[in-house]
């Protein structure tokens, strides 16, 4: 399975027709009694997280491949095929779209309770939930605003999150996946599985090569609040000033020398950044520098640092200290399986075969007529 991403659709504002979401219940509680049976209800939590079978879930259940309401729906119709099995199947979904994504820690908490959890364990899960939706929000700062949030888990305490943001701009939807087994380290290349049709400028803080930044911000929150003030004050006073370059001396020596000149960008971010407005930025600053956290995570996690404040910090560690964060798109392919010619990229062949056949064996046990499997079979190749 492919192993790290993003997938990015087309906005959908319609509406999903009573039928269709109905027949996806069906189908879908069918499909999970299938696989919890054959596999386990870890191994349903483990695909969910890989986006190409996710996007063939959905169309296996007959929803528009390249929809971004393929997500939501895709999902809502999962947690309603579930709905009073949950303890049968050994799985819980919890969170949705909009307000329903905001409840999804006293959901978490409520199915703790009907399960008497370790109190550990339901500390780790919301955790882990809430802090999946920082770090899209935070540390890939893409221009796609967080508006889904599913948190799926088992008994066993594995999670998988499933979370799309919307760019309002050019009409795109991004999903982002997460599984626990996968992850190392929160803020360090985290998610799981990946599709994409375009690519954006993105401050990418979760990129290996963000780590010296990363670094450095969590230094400079451990260090003296006057002094961080003042490199502010510098890359205020200087995106008012400057286009091109940059080039300080502190000490009485050059400290670093950059170029704004990016190919990725029209200007670089610097530039357009308006620290004029900021004293809530302050105050969280005030407040960091005061908590001192220990690490980039602990850093993140904070209440009130949001977008604002990790850009900040990331680009006074750029300008100022030279460690330049990466400002690559963490999406990598644009299709699920590659395109037949050869656009983007070859087909991957043996990742489409994979997963064709899995589906084809679980749709093979599934309680249905002869012709309906074969409908379900073909439109699955076709996608």
């Amino acid at each position: 399975m492919i192993q790290r991403g993003i997938a990015t659709f087309s906005l959908d504002y319609g509406r999903c027709p009573r039928w269709l979401f109905e027949r996806m219940v069906k189908l879908g509680r069918n499909i999970l009694e299938i696989i919890i049976k054959e596999y386990s209800p870890e191994e349903f939590v483990k695909r969910i997280a890989d986006p190409v079978w996710f996007q063939s879930l959905g169309t296996v259940l007959a929803f528009d491949w390249n929809s971004s309401g393929l997500t939501t729906i895709l999902t809502a119709a999962l947690k309603e095929a579930i709905r009073g099995k949950e303890k049968e199947f050994g799985i819980f979904i919890c969170g949705g779209k909009g307000r329903t994504s905001r409840k999804t820690p006293d959901e978490i908490k409520n199915w703790a309770d009907i399960l008497s959890l370790p109190s550990y364990q339901v500390n780790n899960l919301v955790y882990n939930s809430r802090m999946s939706a920082k770090v899209d929000s935070c540390l890939v700062q893409d221009g796609f605003q967080i508006y889904h949030h599913s948190f799926f888990f088992t008994k066993k305490g594995n999670w998988s999150v499933v979370q799309q943001g919307m760019n309002t701009v050019n009409q795109t939807a991004r999903r982002y996946h997460w599984y626990s087994e996968n992850i190392k380290d929160l803020v360090c290349e985290p998610h799981s599985g990946i599709i994409t049709q375009i690519k954006v400028p993105t401050l990418n803080l979760v990129a290996k090569e963000s780590e010296s930044n990363r670094k450095i911000s969590t230094e400079l929150v451990k260090g003296n609040f006057s002094s961080l003030l003042k490199d502010i004050e510098i890359l205020r006073k200087h995106s008012d000033e400057l286009s091109k370059t940059l080039s300080f001396r502190l000490g009485g020596r050059q400290f670093t020398f950059l170029s704004l000149e990016n190919k990725e960008f029209c200007t670089h971010p610097v530039l357009e950044e308006d620290f004029s407005k900021n004293f809530y930025l302050k105050k969280i600053l005030y407040k960091l520098c005061e908590e001192k956290p220990s690490n980039y995570e602990e850093l993140l996690s904070k209440e009130g640092v949001g977008p604002k404040t990790i850009r900040a910090l990331s680009l006074v560690s750029e300008v100022i200290y030279g460690a330049k964060p990466s400002y690559q798109d963490p999406a990598r392919y644009s299709f699920a399986h590659g395109g037949k010619d050869r656009i983007p990229y070859p087909v991957d062949r043996k990742t489409y075969d994979s997963t064709i056949d899995f589906f084809t064996r679980i749709v093979s046990k599934m309680k249905l007529g002869y012709y309906e499997k074969n409908k379900i079979i073909l439109r699955l190749v076709k996608r």
